[in-house]
């Protein structure tokens, strides 16, 4: 084992950058391989264009006999790029995406073949729906389930196939993918706010969620990974002592990107440019080898179908570079874990961020009434937003020092948090002119200056506003973005519905105009919403004390986590937005508790079988050459050996003693899993994994880690953390 450790090694160090091929200007090859407005327009008939557009703008449905034109389209225009196959890409509840490859030939008889695809091929299939986690909506008999055209996300080529974006249903109707209920929540919110706006501009007819996520990965040599079974089969380290350096000298944030990981990011960004996927930002992160990239905001849906395409593109570009993207929350102990904030905010048609101020008193009122209700959504619905980043994988990040801890606060800043003040001063009633003249000039008003120089800035906070857009920053980097996003939309929704009932209460009932009413609700949610602001260190235990006094929830576990959504309120929630019905809400929450359940599984499976088959053989050959070494020295010198084999003997003792401890203790894990693998019931199993099995990782890692120090490095079979973090 030892020899592929140092075979990996030496590998990685002969690799040279490849070569990239960035003749072409990023404008000229963006988005060449989808079928985009500016492609349909060459391939599609007027009526068939217009057809497609209103589809995308209104959500109407395609005429059969159009869509059969614009299959036929979208065929020749993929063949004319050089594909061979189709195929319905989708995002199941794997957390990855999945797509089944057909190819567009067809024989006609007589030896003759044709390039065939048709309308009903576009619109639908029919892949099996019982091999996907489905909690328990099909039986495994019950294999029919459905893929269908999402036409507001364009279709795309990659290597020779046509991607067509779809939702995965049930032959039943339920949804078994994340990409369907958030097109429910985007519609649920886009109405609700659509309603607001009608408040300050009766122009408004659509609202678009935006989405821009920041991708944070590790890029760890093919070799130096592949030598690590734990990294193979989890994606993280299970063992692994800390190197003497690690990032404590910051000297990697924003450094020099070295060469082999720049032409990975340069052929990277020349992939995303063909695919549409707008990157525009790159640049090392904090951890050794550890780095980000993020794009231009896009509508949510879009945005979320590219975060998807994009982690698969990763791992497909890294081979060619003989890299392995690990983007695990957590992958290696001692430095900074990898997340992926979700930056989000509400656009209308007629061009206006509603989270962005303008330049009239009466933007900004806008501006307000939609940042103070998000505030609000957050606040009343923390515990679902915490629920929406839950997995075994991220639970290692939160409130692990470098990252936004499991208690879900906002963060706005000192400016911001002095006008919301000033707002809650505002008398209840009827506004005498003074007083809203002085609002609108010297609170209101004031905000865009307010905002210029605002440089706030909070790195602890699980979501904070930054100037024009909401941050949840507590996002896993691994995770799809549909969960979250779904979740935000749909209690910003509920928040903004709720919100225009009560002050159409105020205005109907009381016979107030339409400012004073908004004044008035709004002052009643910034009372009612402080609890959820907070500016301070997010990790701190003087934060853990006051957020428990203020009612704040703090589940640190995913199993912890997970029970909201099953709650009569979430439940209900999701049914009266028409986001998600009862069954596939409870499947999702069954889902979700078995993946943790697995993983938690596969982990100790693993770790017992490293620590067994790789760390303790490897701790006795030692201890047999310490042994040797003092037999020699007492068959030379006799009785006066003590003297000068004090220090193995000691060695060869500590060597035991961690010896004894971790056969002990991978023989009681074994032990309790076995126990908790004949529980039924989901909940108590979940629980058990996360309380009985998981402690013993750290105390077998913790003696792993100490014969790592002693036992000699020639002989150690795992790649080493100094290896892994500073092969370059």
């Amino acid at each position: 084992m030892s020899t592929l450790r140092f075979h990996a090694v030496k590998e990685s160090l002969n690799r040279r950058p490849l070569t990239v091929d960035e003749t072409k200007r990023r404008s000229e090859v963006f988005g060449s391989n989808v079928f985009n407005e500016t492609t349909m327009r060459q391939y599609l008939t007027k009526d068939a264009l217009k057809s497609i557009m209103e589809a995308i703008d209104k959500g109407s449905k395609i005429d059969r006999v159009l869509a059969d034109h614009i299959s036929t389209a979208m065929k020749e225009w993929a063949i004319s790029k050089g594909a061979t196959h189709y195929t319905h890409w989708f995002q199941p509840l794997t957390g990855a995406t999945a797509e089944k490859h057909d190819a567009f030939f067809e024989t006609i008889g007589d030896g003759l073949a044709i390039e065939k695809f048709g309308g009903s091929q576009l619109v639908q299939q029919e892949p099996d729906a019982s091999s996907f986690p489905h909690g328990g909506i099909r039986n495994t008999f019950e294999a029919r389930g459905y893929t269908a055209w999402d036409p507001t996300s364009p279709a795309f080529i990659y290597g020779t196939t046509l991607c067509i974006p779809t939702v995965f249903v049930s032959y039943t109707g339920e949804a078994l993918d994340y990409k369907t209920p958030l097109l429910r929540a985007l519609h649920a919110v886009d109405k609700a706010a659509v309603a607001v706006c009608k408040y300050f501009d009766k122009n408004v007819r659509k609202v678009n969620a935006s989405l821009g996520w920041e991708q944070e990965y590790f890029l760890i040599d093919n070799a130096l990974a592949t030598s690590r079974p734990d990294i193979v089969l989890t994606g993280r380290t299970l063992l692994g002592h800390s190197p003497a350096k690690g990032q404590q000298l910051d000297d990697h944030y924003f450094g020099t990107i070295p060469a082999r990981a720049m032409a990975y990011m340069r052929d990277l960004e020349n992939e995303c440019m063909l695919l549409g996927i707008p990157v525009k930002t790159r640049h090392n992160e904090v951890a050794p080898n550890q780095f980000e990239l993020a794009p231009i905001f896009e509508e949510a849906n879009l945005a979320v179908d590219h975060n998807s395409l994009l982690m698969d593109v990763m791992q497909k570009v890294a081979q060619r570079h003989n890299f392995k993207v690990l983007m695990h929350e957590k992958p290696f102990a001692g430095v900074n874990g990898s997340g992926k904030h979700n930056n989000w905010s509400l656009s209308t048609d007629t061009g206006i961020n509603l989270l962005s101020p303008g330049k009239t008193p009466m933007s900004n009122l806008q501006f307000l009434t939609f940042f103070i209700n998000t505030i609000k959504a957050v606040q009343t619905y923390e515990e679902l937003l915490r629920a929406a980043i839950a997995s075994e994988s991220n639970d290692h990040r939160l409130g692990a020092n470098e990252a936004p801890p499991a208690i879900i606060s906002v963060f706005i800043g000192a400016q911001l948090t002095k006008v919301l003040e000033e707002l809650e001063s505002v008398t209840k009633g009827k506004l005498s002119p003074q007083e809203k003249t002085d609002l609108k000039l010297n609170v209101v008003g004031k905000i865009p200056e307010i905002l210029l120089d605002n440089t706030d800035r909070n790195r602890t906070s699980p979501f904070a506003f930054t100037g024009n857009k909401f941050e949840f920053r507590a996002v896993g980097s691994k995770a799809n973005c549909a969960n979250p996003m779904t979740v935000l939309n749909t209690i910003v929704a509920k928040q903004l519905i709720d919100f225009k009932a009560e002050v159409d209460v105020l205005i109907d009932e009381k016979s107030m105009k339409k400012d004073d009413a908004i004044f008035n609700i709004l002052r009643e949610y910034i009372k009612t919403s402080k609890a959820i602001l907070f500016e301070g260190n997010g990790y701190s235990e003087a934060w853990e004390k006051e957020a428990k006094k203020r009612g704040l929830s703090n589940n640190k576990t995913t199993p912890e986590a997970l029970k909201v959504k099953v709650s009569k309120e979430t439940i209900a929630l999701f049914e009266n937005l028409g986001v998600m019905n009862p069954v596939e809400v409870q499947a999702r929450y069954e889902i979700e508790m078995e993946e943790y359940i697995l993983h938690v599984q596969i982990e100790s499976r693993v770790i017992g079988d490293i620590a067994r088959n790789h760390v303790v053989p490897t701790a006795v050959r030692y201890q047999n050459i310490l042994i040797e070494n003092v037999t020699g020295l007492k068959a030379i010198y006799g009785d006066k050996f003590k003297d000068l084999a004090q220090e193995q003997l000691e060695l060869i003792e500590q060597i035991s003693k961690h010896i004894e401890a971790i056969n002990s203790l991978v023989t009681k894990m074994i032990d309790v899993r076995k126990k908790l693998n004949k529980e039924n019931n989901l909940e108590k199993k979940a629980n058990g994994y996360c309380k009985k099995v998981k402690p013993f990782f750290e105390e077998i890692r913790y003696h792993s880690d100490k014969l790592e120090l002693m036992i000699d490095d020639e002989l150690w079979p795992l790649t080493k953390y100094r290896e892994l973090l500073f092969t370059r």
